[in-house]
This record gives C-alpha cells, structure tokens and sequence, in this order.
C-alpha cells in the first residue's frame, strides 16, 4: 500500500511539473482530432468542480489569517486583481478592434478571480507565499458577485449579460465544492492525508480536459482566429504581470511580497472562464480562458525562474550586517 502511494505521489508530482506539456499536448490532438473529444465539453462545470474541490481540500482556516494580520496588503491584492486584468482585457479588446466573441472571452478571464498555480508559482519565485494563498482565497470567495458586476461593465457593449444567472454558476461551480472540501478536509483532514498526494494529478487531468473540450468544439473559429486570440492572451497576461509588481512597488511592499502580486494578479482561474463562457456565449468566447490555462502556465515558470534569481538589496545587506555583528537600523 506504501509503495502504491509513494508511485502514486511521484506520477502526481511529476504530472504536476510538466502541466504545460500536457495542456499544450492534448490541445493539439484535441484541434486536429477533435470528434474525439467533443463529448468533453457537455461535463467542463463538472470538471471546474472536481478541481475546485481540490482546492477546498488544501485550504485551511489559517490561510485567511493574513486578511487580519496585514489586510491592506490583502486589500491591495484582491483590488489589483479585480482592476488591472478587466481594465487591461477591455482596453485591448477596444484598441485591437477584437470581434465580439473573443472580445467579450478575454474580458470574461481577466474578470475572473486568481488561479491556484500562482500560489505554486509564488513559492518557486520565492516570494510571499501566505499573501498568495489569502488573496486566491480571498478573490476566489468574492467571485460570485465581483465577476458577473465586472463582465457586466465591461462587456453588456457587446452581448446580453445575465449577472444572477452568472452568480449562480459561480456559486455551484466554485464556492460549494471549495466549502465542501474545506469542511471535509477540516473533519476528516487526518484520514485524507495519504490522498492528497494525487490532487496535482487529478487537477491536471480535469484542466486538460476542459481544454481539450474548448478546442474541439472551436477547432474551425480557431484555426481562422487562433493566432489573434493567442496574441493577445499572451499581451494580456504579461501587462498583469507587469502591473501587478509596479503595483506593489508604488506601495513600498517588499520584494518577496512584489513578487506574490505580480504572480496573483497575472494569472487568472481561466478554468471558469471556460465554464462561463460555454454556459452563456459561445465555444468562440471560451478560447481565450482555454489559451489563457496554456499561456500562463508557461509564462508563470519562466517568471518564477527570474523572480527566484532577484535578491532584495535591504535584506542582503541585513544579513551582512548580522553577520558581521554590527546593528542593524
């Protein structure tokens, strides 16, 4: 049973590491095969659930203890995301002249609150770890109202927005299995242990589902758009990247907590902007988030890699002096 579970953990982390490729694999079989996956598409609000619950597994009571030990850092997390990624995807959708569609699909992910992989993404950047976990958590618990208010703002230009309709997904795709893992993990949290272990691999699974799902039933609209829409996701995540570090530095954070922001607030949960796409647009509006779960995933190691190798000068130099016995100030 132990050497079960040991095999189990190393196939989990080892899925978990390579995310991107798989994504990116069955992606492309998806677009050129796609008969074979279309019948992913009618359970995509299963598979967001199934992950979802997964995350809800993880958390714990302790991980919005940052909301009261520092809430304007918190604060200042959850208003960039929920500010720079919709401002961002509707000013390019108005300056690039983007067809509705996709217009309102890049909107729709940049309304949506942070993805999980930036809490992994923030660690390996070596950044501030418990701020990211409470702003994720924080975002994701507020998505039900903020998301479908922002989609409504920014795009009613373009299509019919039904905000309690939206409210409502959210609310059975996202908080109930969030809720529903965090009161198991907290009752039987100790018999769960050994299982967790296959959470990255089961995650992986569903979001390379969802994706493949998106493609297949895009396969035409993205063979005439893919590369605009790529275009921009890839635009659209960089300048919340950009943004969210310039952010923290106009607030004199510290650059572990620069890091965490920037990483929160570039990478979206594009997994229910598929859902909601699918649910009250079209496949074409669903694209973006699909390509979006790609991108970042990419985008986010090579960051993380670069944000690992910078040094904050104020603790370099604490350190010397530490060393060296001489007072710090």
């Amino acid at each position: 049973m132990l050497s079960m579970l040991a095999a189990l953990s190393k196939v989990s982390t080892f899925v978990g590491k390579t995310f991107a490729v798989w994504v990116v694999l069955f992606a492309v079989m998806a677009f050129y095969f796609p008969e074979t996956f279309k019948f992913l598409a009618a359970y995509i609000s299963i598979l967001l659930g199934i992950v979802m619950f997964g995350m809800g597994l993880t958390l714990k009571a302790k991980d919005f203890s940052e909301v009261l030990t520092r809430p304007f850092e918190v604060f200042i997390g959850i208003a960039g995301q929920f500010i720079i990624m919709p401002l961002m995807a509707y000013l390019l959708s108005i300056v690039l002249n983007l067809p509705s569609e996709i217009a309102v699909g890049v909107i729709l992910v940049g309304c949506c609150p942070g993805g999980t992989a930036s809490n992994v993404m923030t660690f390996l950047a070596k950044g501030d770890v418990p701020l990211s976990v409470t702003i994720s958590a924080c975002t994701t618990l507020l998505a039900p109202i903020v998301t479908p208010a922002l989609v409504y703002i920014f795009a009613n230009q373009w299509v019919d927005i039904d905000p309690a309709a939206m409210f409502m997904s959210i609310v059975n795709v996202v908080i109930v299995p969030i809720v529903a893992g965090v009161i198991i993990n907290a009752f039987f949290g100790r018999y769960l242990k050994d299982a967790v272990v296959a959470l990255p691999l089961v995650s992986v699974a569903a979001i390379v589902a969802i994706v493949a799902a998106v493609v297949s039933v895009s396969q035409e609209k993205i063979a005439q758009t893919g590369a605009l829409i790529f275009a921009v996701v890839v635009l659209h995540n960089a300048l919340g990247l950009a943004l969210g570090f310039v952010l923290a530095k106009i607030f004199k954070l510290s650059l572990p907590k620069q890091k965490a922001l920037s990483i929160e607030i570039g990478m979206q949960n594009s997994g229910l902007g598929v859902a909601l796409a699918m649910a009250y647009f079209n496949p074409l509006s669903a694209v973006p988030s699909a390509i979006f779960s790609v991108w970042h995933n990419i985008s986010g190691p090579i960051l993380a890699t670069v944000f690992a190798n910078m040094q904050d000068k104020k603790s370099d130099e604490r350190q010397k002096c530490e060393a060296l016995g001489v007072p710090v100030r």
